[in-house]
Parts: structure tokens; sequence; C-alpha cells
């Protein structure tokens, strides 16, 4: 990489994929055992008194975790190695070491690595958590009896490395196995990723980022407004199945469930996800939406390994089609169809799938039947539900009913959004006047709303105006804000 690039700036593609391949070759050098007639570095002579055996003799077995575990190992491996003095090292030698694996650090004298002060970070454990875990250290423990070093790094994407790494050590290679097998144990019965609602993003060296932890919403029934009925079933599909699981089981039927929320935007698809996280405590979410439904894969793999979980899919047609060759399918809607159907049939897992234009996904989703297994309107709210949200959003304002509900007569096609800005607008004006508001203000800003110089105000508020496009023909996404995941507090990454 060229030094003299200004500070700050990312490296070249070609670059990184350079140093990659650099970095697996390094690392497939490090783990052939030395030639003895080099002399051990003083980390490496340290190491060998620990492990009781000439460190120049002994293989390296490397493990490769996901960034988002970093927590996991760092806590399965506090406990596998204790506290006692000695059981921690850090390693010195500069920044060269990032470079270099354990072998080359303990046997190659211009590493210059000596036991050293170790790197820490800080990584989160949850929304209002975090932990101070290693990012280079080496971990001293017994497994059987036999002595075991683990050198632990953290991901750095920059050199090449966008995994966590271990390299295990020990005189007899095959407990190096058997530590494995339990550190990958205790991860799994200490992670913090279970139980929490969680989103992915990626790197800007194109490697997966880590799992961000979000507030688990609270979001009751009585706050959505929708036909009778429809969030019952959405709730019966998503939750009850699960509270069924033994009976289905037992039954042999399957429990992974795929259920597809669609219509124009504004309706209410990601309010009503909100309320399922909401009655949902204790299992796992993970949440993509648009450009970070490429990393499905790695949603479906903690779904996967912390069941009971949901992964949501927001803004799902964003990659159904390719939109600069307008050619077919995108690659990355085939990933997410693979994911939903890659799951074991018991595997208690169900994907919710959001989008204002279903007509994009319909063909896809057809001609691969199974992966949806229910398809849900969320339409526009008829008269009565107008009617609730307007009563909903005047709240303590002391507006008539007649008037709110010659209102919401007069709003057909409009979603929450509109009596959301109708009323606030309503109060600004009587608020400029020193006053409280009346049912004159909400007039006088229901008709200023409904002009026509207003007509891209109402689309923007998810108006469906005559002559609107169909469903399946809009762009973008307009749910108002109280709908959408932005309104979860500042995320914490893991």
């Amino acid at each position: 990489m060229d030094d003299s690039a200004p500070a700050g700036t990312a490296p070249d593609p070609d670059d990184a994929r350079l140093l990659r391949s650099v970095r697996r070759l390094v690392d497939r050098l490090s783990a052939l055992p030395p030639e003895r007639g080099d002399e051990p570095t003083p980390l490496g002579r340290h190491l060998s008194a620990v492990l009781g055996a000439d460190v120049r003799t002994l293989p390296v077995v490397s493990e490769d975790f996901a960034p988002h575990r970093l927590a996991d190992v760092d806590i399965a491996l506090a406990e596998l190695a204790g506290d006692g003095p000695g059981t921690l090292l850090g390693v010195s030698g500069g920044q060269s070491r990032q470079d270099l694996g354990l072998a080359e650090l303990l046997t190659a004298q211009y590493s210059g690595a000596d036991v050293g002060p170790v790197d820490y970070a800080t990584r989160a454990t949850g929304p209002d958590t975090e932990r101070q875990v290693v990012a280079f250290g080496i971990r001293c423990l017994t497994v059987d009896g036999v002595p075991v070093a683990v050198l632990q790094r953290m991901p750095r994407p920059e050199y090449g490395r966008p995994r966590v790494q271990l390299e295990v050590l020990a005189a007899e290679p095959a407990v190096c196995a058997t530590f494995l097998t339990r550190l990958r144990s205790l991860m799994l019965r200490r992670s913090v990723l279970r139980g929490q609602v969680l989103s992915f993003a990626a790197t800007e060296y194109g490697s997966e980022a880590g799992a961000t932890f979000l507030p688990r919403p609270h979001v009751p029934a009585d706050a959505i407004v929708l036909p009778a009925g429809l969030l019952e079933q959405v709730v019966g599909h998503v939750v009850g199945i699960g509270e069924h699981r033994d009976a289905l089981r037992a039954a042999g039927q399957h429990l992974k469930r795929g259920i597809l929320l669609h219509g124009p935007p504004g309706t209410g698809k990601t309010l009503t996800v909100r309320h399922l996280l909401s009655v949902t405590p204790g299992t796992t979410a993970i949440l993509l939406t648009g450009s970070s439904l490429h990393l499905i894969g790695a949603a479906a793999e903690v779904a996967r390994t912390f069941q009971p979980s949901i992964v949501v899919l927001e803004d799902v047609d964003l990659v159904a089609m390719d939109r600069d060759l307008g050619t077919g399918p995108a690659p990355v809607l085939f990933e997410v169809l693979d994911a939903l159907d890659g799951l074991d049939g018991d595997a208690d897992v169900a994907f919710v799938l959001t989008t204002n234009r279903v007509a994009v996904l319909e063909r896809a989703l057809a001609e691969r039947p199974g992966r949806v297994d229910l398809a849900v309107e969320i339409p526009l709210p008829d008269a009565d539900a107008r009617s609730r949200l307007f009563r909903r959003y005047a709240g303590e304002q002391r507006f008539s009913a007649a008037v709110l509900d010659a209102a919401a007569a007069r709003a057909e096609g409009t979603t929450g959004s509109f009596p959301k800005e109708l009323v606030r607008r309503a109060v600004l004006a009587a608020a400029v006047r020193g006053e409280d508001a009346t049912d004159a203000d909400l007039t006088a800003a229901l008709d200023a709303l409904l002009s026509g110089r207003e007509a891209l105000t109402r689309r923007l508020l998810g108006h469906a105006d005559a002559g609107d496009a169909p469903d399946g023909d809009r762009d973008g996404d307009t749910d108002e804000d109280t709908d959408g995941f932005e309104a979860f507090d500042p995320p914490e990454h893991a």
C-alpha cells in the first residue's frame, strides 16, 4: 500500500485484495514447523518454558470466527484460562506483528517478539453494555493437564484479517482439537448475541463489520391501526408457531416459516415488525434492510445458532431487480431465497419480509414455492382506521369528535403520517398566536394540505392521490418516522 496516500483515505480495493492474498500465504507458511536451526525469539523461549516443549517443533492450529463473535471468543477464553498470574501475555514487536503468524513470532528473530503489554479493544455486549476484549494477546491455560497457548487477534480488515483469529499451540497436538471443541461449546452457552436484537453492516473493505445491538422496541398492539384481525394473523404465524414448537415437532411438522408483509408506503409494515419484536422477549432478532441484505448469510447463521429467532428483511424489493441492467432478479435476492430454504425444517426461525412493491417479488417467490408461506397485505387505512388514526394523533388536543371525523372522511387515501403532520400544523398555528389549537386550526390546516400546491407534500406523507401508480409500481418508502427502525436508539457495535 502506498504510504504516501493521504491520512484517513481508504486503501485501493486492489491493494486490499493483494494484502489478503499475502496474508493467506503468510498464514500457510507460519503453520509449517520451522527449521530446528532457527533460534527462538524471547517470546518463543518463554512459551517453550510454559508448554514444556520446544515451540520450534510444534505445529500451529488455526481457527477463525466471524467478527460478531469476538466478545463470545473473549468471554469463553477468559473463562477457560482463568485469571491467574501468567495466564495472559502481550506481545511486543511493533505494528509488524499484524503481518506475522504465531510460528514467526516464536522463531523469526526479525520479528523482535517478546513478552509485552496486552492490546485491548472495547466491544458492545448489548445495547447498553460493553466489554474490554483482548485485541492481540496470548492466553495460557491447561486442557486435561496439558499446557496450551492461544494467540488471540481481533479482526483487522485493513490488514487482510476480516475475522477473529486464534492460533493454538500445545505439546500434544491432539489437545488443540479438544480445546477448540470446548471453546465452541462454551461460546454457544455464554454468547452475548442470544436473545438480542441485532443488525449487520459491511466495512469499507467489503467484509462484514460485525453485529450492531439495538434496543428491543416496545410497541403494544393498541398502538397499531390495522383492519380487524390482521395483526392477530401476523402474530399468530410468527409467534404462535413458536409457542407450539414441541407439539409441531412431535407431529413431524416444520417450524421454519416465512411471511411477506406488503402494501403501500407508510401503512404500518415496519410498525408491525416492531410489535413482533416487542412480544418476543428472549428471541434473537436480526434486522437487515436495503444495502445490508447481502449479509443474509451471516444473519441466517446467527438465526440458526441462537434459536428461537426472527430474521427481518425490510424493503427486500430494493435487491429484487438488477437496476443497472434490468435483466431479472438480482443475485442478492437469490441469496435471500436460498437462506430461507437452507435451514432445517425443524429450525425455529421466522423470516419476515417487507416490501412496497410486491409485483417485483411475486414472480421470484412463485418460482421458488415454500420459501414464504404467508403473504399479508397491509392496506391503506379505511374510513374507520383513519378515524382512529386522527384520534390517536390528536392526543390531548381539544378537537371535537365531529371535526376529527370530518377530517378523516376528507383524508381518503392517507396513511398515519398525514394526521400526524396535520395535527402538528394546527398546533403550531395556534402556538404562534399564543393559544391552544381549535377546530378551526385543524380545518384550516386540512384545507391547506389538501390544496393543489401541497400535492407533492401529500405524496411524501404517503397520500395516494388519484392517478398514483399502483402498489406494485411504486418506488421508495415513505413509512412514517414513528414506524421505521431509525427510531431505535443509537446502536452499539459488537
